[in-house]
């Protein structure tokens, strides 16, 4: 009797991983006949849990959705991943699951090996969160739950949707994809009105029901979609923007870069053109200073008129650099060039 409860323990484990396993491999697996396997299935279907079978060359045996949650079965490395996933998600950006989270990580703490809760206790205490109230917004997670079905359904959106500056506007979107980028989330759709892709913070999101009538699915707009969203993300709060000329090759330029920073565009094979911007004109120089490369700079000049200041002073920080500046020469016009 041991030995059976043993493996359907493990008959079990194997039928939650998200793939269907034919009788043949899980006979294999467990080291049986194709006819206990059946008959394991059964017994499983008897304790309740909802064993599916499909016949034919592609079928097999998956565990599937129930009326109640069977038991999960862990192996340590993935209990460790779920508790850690529960304490993020307890004081998260979700907003309204935080007792549900402290809640099943309660239960699933008593539960933990001695050596497990050992090594969640470590991540806890050596590990700083970042207080909500400086974190940024929280999201409904109905509302994640609609826009991902959505996305899902390729079902049209309606919604009103307020900018940086508090402007509202009235959207029709096909949606496409749900991307938590910081601690923010976002919705990329390709905006029906504009006839453009959009990227729209979620806790900006008043839905509009009932859902627009369903579309056929686009071409997403890259296959990168984090680094394309984060990019979207990142221009529309610059304050400062610049195309810097970079005297390298542009594949080059772009290793050294992320999306947030900017986007790059060949001239030739030796240059190319940084597209980038920032909220200040320090955090631009610093960006160009990571390039490691030449640049040229001939806009904005508030950039062009810092970098000629911080050039000097970098001059004179090295023995045997430029002797000490006098006045600050006046900000450059815009055919003025900074070379870096």
């Amino acid at each position: 009797m041991l030995e059976t409860s043993a493996r359907l323990l493990r008959l079990l484990s194997l039928l939650q991983t998200p793939r269907d396993w034919t009788g043949a491999q899980l006979a294999e697996r467990l080291g049986v006949s194709g006819r206990t396997v059946r008959t394991d299935v059964e017994r499983l279907r008897t304790l309740g849990y909802p064993v599916t079978a499909t016949r034919g060359s592609v079928g097999g045996y998956r565990l599937g959705a129930g009326a109640s949650l069977p038991p999960l079965l862990l192996d340590d490395e993935e209990a460790v991943a779920v508790t850690v996933g529960l304490r993020i998600a307890a004081g998260g950006t979700i907003s309204g699951i935080e007792e549900a989270s402290l809640r099943a990580l309660a239960k699933l703490e008593q539960v933990l090996p001695a050596r497990l809760r050992r090594r969640v206790a470590a991540l806890q205490t050596y590990t700083v969160a970042v207080p909500r109230d400086v974190a940024g917004p929280v999201v409904d997670p109905t509302l994640l739950s609609v826009l991902a079905a959505a996305c899902r359904e390729r079902e049209g959106l309606r919604f009103d949707y307020a900018d940086h500056a508090g402007t509202g506007s009235r959207r029709d979107v096909e949606p496409y994809r749900l991307v938590n980028w910081g601690r923010r989330w976002y919705l990329l759709a390709y905006d029906l009105g504009r006839a453009d892709w959009r990227t729209f913070r979620v806790d900006r999101i008043t839905l509009r029901t009932p859902n627009n009538p369903r579309f056929a699915a686009r071409p997403l707009p890259t296959d990168d979609i984090a680094g394309y969203v984060s990019g979207r993300v990142s221009a529309a709060s610059w304050r400062y923007r610049a195309r810097i000329i970079v005297h390298a090759p542009a594949v080059e330029v772009a290793n050294r870069i992320t999306p947030a920073v900017g986007t790059v565009e060949p001239i030739d094979e030796r240059t190319c053109v940084l597209d980038t911007g920032a909220e200040s004109v320090e955090t631009l120089a610093v960006h160009l200073g990571l390039l490691d490369h030449d640049f040229t700079v001939t806009e904005p000049p508030e950039l062009v008129a810092y970098l000629r200041r911080l050039a000097r002073r970098y001059a004179i920080s090295v023995p045997g650099g430029a002797s000490p500046p006098g006045p600050a020469p006046p900000t450059p016009g815009r055919a003025d060039p900074a070379r870096g």
